[in-house]
Order: structure tokens, then C-alpha cells, then sequence
């Protein structure tokens, strides 16, 4: 039997699918002034980190980076690796937090492969969702939060760093998700720890900035290249140790790259989210457009039959 809504519930479920579209645009245009939030805290943070690596810079010049001995600047053989992952605390976000869970626990399962020790270190309630479910070795979380700041960051290297420096672990790896577009991120890997001198001095920056156009959000990047070396004349003289200074600047600049991946993949959620909810609210609208077709046939074949019925009743009394 061919079933047929009443009109009174096809009325009923196009206000219900109209009132989600507004909630889920609602939900859209918050994610995005969330994401001129992270934007303008990366803006914020550049000036430190800008002076952070030209400082750095100069020092590496100045000592030469093959005569500096410095834990955090030492490789190790590889026995045990940390994983750092960051997710999201919440969902509808499309694939944000599943595509760096299966990166992550690609690579887990690789370094397992390899005879490799592997412990992990999390950051969003997503991901310790999952890994904790299933016995992974998590050595410590932390919430991710929508405003990550310097206090979130710098608690977060407190914690790699010590196990870092007391032996526990060889190297510290980080998965982040990359901000590229509001359309587009990339889960991506980078080791933390052990540093590289020439890589900190020549690691180049970009900012982003959300836009709007024609109604329509747009992401303008611009790439920064990377800070010029501080010129130190060479009668300069160093109340302490130069090798001790470039010692205290290791801890500041991996406070600042933690801050910078938590700010981009915070940043990236939110854009998943802005995408994940115009598509529920496109879904929502093609739903509303069809029940409201299915609402006006089914009006219409009721008018129809109130007039047959009329017509026959008329018809009857005629004979």
C-alpha cells in the first residue's frame, strides 16, 4: 500500500526542518567569527616569535651551529617515541578528527612495526576518546579548548619536555591539522624535539586572514618569510654564556610552535565546521523544497477530492 502523510504532519516536519537550517546557519556564521578569533591570536603572536628566531638566528651565526651541544639540539638513537596528537573537543566537524585519529594510529601501528616503544601525549577529548577506549599507552591529556593561550601551550611542553630530558623518550613527534583554506586542511606531522638549529633559523611563517565577499567567507594568506639573524658585533660581550642563552630561547620557541599548531588546528575545525553546517543547512533547504512540494500535491488532491465529493453529492440529488 502506497502510504500517504497526513498534511497536518507534512506541515509539521517542514517547520521542524526550517527551524534546523536556521539552527545549523546559526552554528555556521559562530564558527566563523571563532575563526577571525584564531586569526587574530596568530597575528598576535607573531611580533615574539618573529624576534624569538631573529635572536636564535644571530646566536647560530655568532657560535656556529656545529659548535653548540645542547640536549634539545642532539639526536638520539631511536628506542621510544612520544606522540603528540591534537584533536577536537566536540564533533560536527565533518572528518576533521577522524582523518588525524587514522594518521595517528597509522603511524603508531608503523613505529610498533619497527620494534619502536610508543607512548602518546593528548590534547582534545576526540582523540582520547578513542585511543583510552582501546588500551593505547596515553601518558597524559590535556583539554583543547576553542581560545588555545601561552598558559594551555607552555603546559603542554612542561610535559614533553621533562620526559624528554630525563631519557623516557628518544623524540617527540607532533600531529596537527594544518590550516590551509576554509575548504581545505591538512593533517600533518612534524618532530618537536629533537630541535634542528638550521631548521629553526630558516623555518619561514604565514599569516591568514578571513574575508568576506559577496556574502561569502574567502581566506587571504600571506607567507612570511623567515626573520633576518640579529647582527651581535663581534666585541659584544654576553653577561651569561651564549650556549646558555640559545638553551633558554629552545623552551620559549617549542612554547610557540605548540601555540601556533594548537591556534591552526583549532583553526581548522572550526572551517570543518563552518563546511559541515552549510551543508546541513543545503541539505535542510533541499528538504524543506521537497516536503513543501510534497505538502502542496497532497493540498491539492485533497481540494480535489472535496470537490469530487461535492460534485457527486450534487449529481445524487439531481437524480
Amino acid at each position: 500500500y502506497l502510504f500517504v502523510r497526513p498534511i497536518s504532519a507534512i506541515r509539521d516536519r517542514i517547520k521542524i526542518v526550517k527551524n534546523t537550517q536556521k539552527i545549523t546557519m546559526a552554528m555556521k556564521l559562530v564558527a566563523a567569527a571563532k575563526v577571525r578569533r584564531a586569526q587574530d591570536a596568530v597575528v598576535a603572536t607573531r611580533p615574539f616569535s618573529e624576534t624569538l628566531q631573529s635572536v636564535f638566528g644571530g646566536l647560530v651565526q655568532r657560535l656556529g651551529s656545529d659548535t653548540i651541544d645542547l640536549p634539545l639540539l642532539t639526536q638520539r638513537d631511536v628506542k621510544k617515541v612520544t606522540l603528540v596528537i591534537i584533536s577536537g573537543d566536540r564533533g560536527l566537524c565533518g572528518g576533521y578528527n577522524s582523518f588525524m585519529i587514522k594518521k595517528t594510529d597509522a603511524r603508531f601501528k608503523e613505529l610498533v612495526a619497527q620494534g619502536i616503544e610508543v607512548e602518546m601525549v593528548l590534547v582534545g577529548k576526540k582523540a582520547n576518546a578513542y585511543f583510552s577506549r582501546r588500551n593505547y599507552p596515553i601518558v597524559k591529556y590535556f583539554d583543547c579548548g576553542q581560545n588555545p593561550n601561552a598558559k594551555q601551550a607552555n603546559a603542554i611542553s612542561e610535559e614533553i619536555l621533562s620526559t624528554y630530558l630525563a631519557g623516557e623518550t628518544d623524540t617527540v613527534e607532533l600531529y596537527y591539522t594544518k590550516f590551509v583554506s576554509l575548504i581545505a586542511s591538512s593533517p600533518s606531522t612534524r618532530t618537536l624535539i629533537p630541535f634542528s638549529a638550521s631548521e629553526i633559523s630558516q623555518e619561514s611563517d604565514e599569516i591568514y586572514q578571513l574575508t568576506s565577499s559577496e556574502g561569502k567567507f574567502e581566506v587571504e594568506r600571506k607567507d612570511l618569510g623567515a626573520a633576518e639573524p640579529q647582527e651581535f658585533p663581534n666585541d659584544m660581550i654576553f653577561e651569561q654564556d651564549p650556549i646558555q642563552i640559545v638553551n633558554s630561547i629552545l623552551p620559549l620557541y617549542l612554547n610557540g610552535q605548540l601555540l601556533r599548531c594548537l591556534q591552526e588546528s583549532v583553526a581548522s575545525e572550526l572551517a570543518a565546521r563552518m563546511n559541515a553546517m552549510q551543508a546541513a543547512a543545503d541539505n535542510a533547504g533541499d528538504l524543506s523544497s521537497a516536503l513543501s512540494q510534497e505538502y502542496n500535491r497532497a493540498r491539492q488532491a485533497s481540494v480535489t477530492a472535496e470537490i469530487l465529493e461535492i460534485v457527486s453529492g450534487a449529481s445524487a440529488l439531481e437524480d
